[in-house]
Formats: structure tokens, sequence, C-alpha cells
């Protein structure tokens, strides 16, 4: 079952109300913007729902699913989202973003998210110079040293750069809890603008110390799988939406486990990937409506996860 399909049975009547809903905004941004939360070094907004880039965007130009990929980006930027989070690790991305970015104009709209990963300080370069031309920008808005490989010898480089306005903003990612120990230990010792962590309702592991970390050190955090890697999103597939998520204005489980990550306090956007337009704006509606507080998810998280 494609998850277009599982959306239409999962939502239902209360889905298309809710996207009826998102439709208005897409309209005009600057009507009805995508809610912000600030990157704390800077204060700049940032929109909470992004996109990430990996296996959509590994396309061919001008291929049926590259014209859709078009539809995902004026999706997003219509309704005032901007994070796009690519890497060199993701095959045609990079370039199908710089091309897309390009072809519409939307450079401008767009905050890039890339990434270095590779070991030593020249190739980390050549990396890193080769996003800029396959993005087809001459600045980055994040770089990110991804699984912190070789992290000491590429973030002097980065700092660097962002010091000449090459880079806006500087961070780490991850992706594995066996890490988190390391992540950690970066976070304490460096001052970082982003950490990029992976965090969804059926997998917590971040709560315990380094989203309270990020918050205090006072470093933005992207979210990647926070539909626990697609295979929470499968579970799913042919269960009823419960009761309650109307409460929260949730119409498909998508938006539910969006809402989920979006409510920690600590989380600056979510950037969940697809390369499908509609798929976009059943994420971008997780934004719409109540993002409750922690005590709300704790009688509610055991049926979700089931």
């Amino acid at each position: 079952m494609t998850r277009a399909r599982f959306l239409r049975l999962a939502a239902g009547a209360a889905g298309g109300a809710a996207l009826a809903r998102l439709g208005p905004a897409t309209a005009s941004a600057a009507a009805s913007p995508l809610p912000s939360r600030s990157i704390p070094v800077s204060g700049e907004p940032l929109p909470i729902v992004g996109c990430g880039t990996y296996r959509g965007f590994d396309v061919d130009v001008g291929s049926t699913e590259y014209q859709e990929l078009a539809d995902v980006l004026s999706t997003l930027f219509a309704a005032g989202g901007s994070v796009l989070d690519s890497s060199p690790m993701y095959g045609r991305a990079e370039a199908v973003t710089g091309q897309l970015l390009a072809a519409s104009n939307s450079h401008a709209r767009a905050f890039l998210a890339a990434k270095v990963w590779t070991q030593g300080r020249s190739a980390g370069i050549t990396q890193m110079e080769d996003s800029f031309k396959l993005l087809r920008t001459p600045r980055i808005d994040l770089m990110q040293i991804h699984n912190l490989l070789d992290w000491r010898t590429h973030l002097p480089v980065l700092r660097d750069w962002q010091a000449q306005g090459r880079l806006r903003y500087v961070g780490i990612t991850h992706y594995t809890a066996s890490a988190y120990d390391d992540v950690e230990a970066v976070l304490r010792a460096e001052r970082l603008d982003f950490l990029q962590i992976n965090y969804s309702a059926d997998d917590r592991a971040a709560e315990q110390r380094l989203l309270p970390l990020a918050a205090e050190r006072g470093v933005a955090v992207l979210v990647n799988r926070p539909f626990g890697g697609g295979g929470l999103l499968r579970r799913m597939q042919g269960r009823p939406l419960p009761a309650w998520a109307a409460e929260i204005g949730a119409a498909s489980w998508p938006q539910l486990l969006l809402k989920f990550v979006l409510s920690h306090a600590a989380v600056t956007c979510a950037i969940p990937g697809t390369g499908r337009a509609a798929h976009m704006r059943d994420n971008l509606a997780a934004a719409i409506g109540p993002l409750p507080d922690r005590a709300f998810w704790t009688p509610h998280l055991p049926e979700m996860v089931a």
C-alpha cells in the first residue's frame, strides 16, 4: 500500500478538512506563514517543517519524478517553509535540488542544509566545494559534519568559511543512539549552531540528554526520521486514527507523529523526507493547530507505537 492511499484510508473526511485548511495558507505565505521557531544563536526564525531529500530527490532531471519534485518545492515555499536538507551521500539529490531551485528562481526562499562526510581536510574541502556547485549557490545556510566523521579536522574549516560568509551556520549530525555519548561530548566541548538528530514516537532516546543539552547550550535542533525511519508508519497502515487526534488537529498518522516531535520545545524543525507533493502538504498540515505539552502524550504514546 502506498503512503498516498494509506493517508486517504486513515484520514478520511477529517484529513480532507485539514488539508483544505492548509490550502489558503499555501496560496499566500505572507497571509498565513508556517509557524517558526528561533535559531538560538541568531534569533532568526526557522519554519518548523522542512523537507529532507534522501531518496526522494535522487531522480533523473526531466523525469516524471523530477516534475513532481517541482511541486514539492512550490508547496513547501508557498506555505512559508524553507528548510531543504541534502547530502553528497544522497546520490543525485544535491544536483536535483540545485537544478530545481535555479529553474524556479527560488534560491532566496530556501534554507539549504548540506553535509560533509569524509576523512581528511583536503577531501572535506573538495566534497563541500562540490556541494556549492551542485546546489548552485555561493553560500550554504548550514553545513553539518555528518555522523561526526573526522569532526576535529572539518570543524576549523567550517568555522573559517563561516567567518568568510560562505556558511551561515555550522553543526553536527547523527542518527544512531549508540553514538549519543560522542554527540553529547562534542556538544559540551564546542560551540555549535545546530544539531541534527533522530527522534520519533518510537525512538525517544534523544529526550534523555541530547535535547535538553541542546536547549541548555542554545543549539537549534533539526529532527530526522520523525516517522521512525518509515517503519512506524508501515505498522500504522490500516489502523484507524485515534479519536483524540482530532483534539490537536491531526488528520493523519504522519501529522500525529510530526506533532509529537514538534511538541518538544527543544526541536526547531522536523525534516521528513519526501518526493511527493501530497506528502509535503500532509507534513505541512502538522504545523496547523495545537502542539500540546509533553504531558498530553504520556497516556497516548502506547497506542501510537503499538
